[in-house]
């Protein structure tokens, strides 16, 4: 059990019966009255955020939140599947909602990690940077380059973002999986 003051950014708490993420967590006093920890929670099944104020005599149970290594197959109609990283027969699919945004600069054949809480999957987390190849990216244009100019490029999962100039069909770049922004190139 963690004490009031105890639940702080970053941890995984269980509020009636779900998970949540403290996005944030400030303690603070008025005036004569008793410490109060102010928290913005992340509903981590419903994706929902919400606020919610612990005073000194609260207390709020850890979850039990494992993750487990499985395989990202392949998407067909909105339906992305999976397998058990070990067991190739053992497949299952996950609806988009639950997977979220950055399954665009998902690769088949990639291992990722999966949420599981009470033996169910409650979402993926993925690799904050993926290397992906340049599978299209028109050459460049002599222009206004005195702000760095950049150019579309679709990589290999069929994402369209932009790249510097130099980016050329058929490099690897660095993507940042969060902002869906270009790092750098890779050699």
């Amino acid at each position: 059990m963690l004490q009031y003051n105890e639940i702080t950014e970053k941890k995984v708490i269980e509020l009636d019966g779900e998970p949540y993420e403290v996005l944030s967590s400030h303690v603070f006093r008025k005036q004569q009255r008793k410490p109060v920890n102010a928290t913005k929670l992340k509903n981590l099944v419903t994706g929902k955020v919400t606020e919610r104020s612990f005073h000194v005599s609260e207390k709020a149970e850890e979850a039990d939140l494992n993750l487990q290594e499985i395989k990202y197959l392949y998407n067909n109609r909105g339906e992305f599947w999976f397998c058990d990283k070990d067991n190739p027969k053992d497949r299952f699919n996950l609806p988009e909602e639950l997977i979220g945004s950055q399954v665009k600069f998902l690769k088949e054949n990639s291992v990722i990690d999966a949420m599981v809480f009470n033996e169910k999957i409650i979402g993926l987390k993925m690799p904050i940077k993926a290397d992906l190849k340049v599978t299209e990216a028109h050459p460049a244009v002599k222009g206004n380059t005195a702000q760095g100019a950049t150019k579309e490029a679709v990589l290999e999962t069929g994402v369209t973002i932009q790249v510097p100039l130099f980016v050329k069909e058929g490099d690897i770049v660095r993507v940042n999986t969060e902002t869906g922004q270009y790092v750098e190139r890779v050699n």
